[in-house]
């Protein structure tokens, strides 16, 4: 286990290499750069933009060099903690990340325990009473909800709570703990409205696991060893959980690499909709204005949550199925 760990480490840095190399690629592909999407808002605003100011602006961003020279200045940066200058937000790339890629982490670890919790429970006992109502019930939910965007699904729990309720589900802070320092009530308050994006991101990704539960604890309770476990009268809930449920939950586990990535990217509509301060409306801002370094930063942080998501899941993989070995 411990070479199969540090076999996975060692890879992971000509591995990010190539993501952040790929990532820079993507961005710099479309015609044009940040001072074209700048110039062209300027004039659509309105505005006399001068040869001379864009020429002061292209030597100040360093735009007037090969894509190539600022990929190498870039990477050299981040390899020292520096992740650049953003063009749009005239802020360093670190100012303007590590707060939302905070909160994004929270709310997709929120919608990623929500699920789990709703698939296990509900996959299990669809397998277990198979083709009961609650089954079919379950089942026409999971199709619902598989079926449904997130964002369509936000605008219609807004407009519950709005109309019936009389409350704002947006945001993530009330109105006084937005721009206030970080603090117990701050924290508080934050978990106050957190259940609202969980339940909304978490929807389609239970309503999948869910169905892959179902299937596999099915396959499984048909096998030899779970009539051998009743032919010798174990308790049947004890049966269940303790063998072929447990059996059940590997792709549970195997799936956390690409989960959180999969959330976070996956929110970036919900995001905008219910207002989060969360890395998704930056990011779609970013790749919209060509901010390069903005840009490829937040791809890099989430091809680093795959890589570190994936190896974690490996080793619980590992420790809950004693079949699966990491030998070579």
């Amino acid at each position: 286990m411990s070479s199969f760990i540090f076999r996975r480490l060692i890879l992971m840095v000509p591995t990010l290499f190539m993501i952040s190399l790929i990532s820079f690629v993507i961005i710099e592909l479309p015609p044009g750069d940040y001072m074209t999407s700048y110039i062209a808002n300027r004039m659509a605003m309105g505005d006399d933009v001068r040869q001379d100011e864009i020429d002061a602006l292209v030597k100040q961003y360093g735009l007037d060099q090969p894509a190539p020279v600022r990929y190498t200045k870039w990477l050299g940066n981040v390899l020292q903690g520096n992740f650049g200058f953003s063009f749009e937000w005239q802020l360093p790339v670190s100012d303007l990340i590590w707060d939302r890629l905070g909160l994004t982490v929270v709310v997709a670890f929120a919608a990623l325990m929500f699920s789990w919790v709703i698939g296990l429970v509900v996959g299990v006992l669809s397998a277990v009473y198979q083709y009961s109502i609650g089954d079919y019930f379950f089942t026409a939910l999971s199709f619902i909800g598989l079926g449904t965007p997130n964002f369509m699904l936000a605008l219609i729990m807004m407009w519950i709570a709005l109309a019936y309720f009389g409350v704002n589900i947006s945001g993530l802070f009330s109105q006084e703990f937005i721009d206030a320092p970080w603090s117990f009530a701050k924290f508080g308050d934050m978990l106050k409205h957190l259940w609202a994006p969980a339940i909304i991101v978490g929807t389609a990704g239970s309503a999948g696991l869910v169905r892959t539960m179902r299937a596999n604890l099915l396959d499984e309770l048909s096998k030899p060893y779970v009539e051998t476990g009743r032919a010798k009268g174990l308790n049947e809930l004890k049966l269940v959980l303790k063998y072929p449920t447990r059996v059940a939950l590997n792709p549970f586990v195997s799936t956390m690499g690409w989960a959180l990535p999969q959330l976070v990217s996956g929110s970036i509509i919900v995001s905008v909709v219910l207002s989060l301060p969360t890395t998704g409306p930056l990011l779609l801002r970013a790749l919209l204005t060509q901010d390069m370094y903005l840009a490829s930063s937040f791809l890099l942080m989430l091809s680093t949550l795959t890589i570190v998501g994936t190896l974690i899941s490996d080793i619980m993989l590992a420790l809950l199925d004693p079949r699966i070995r990491m030998g070579g």
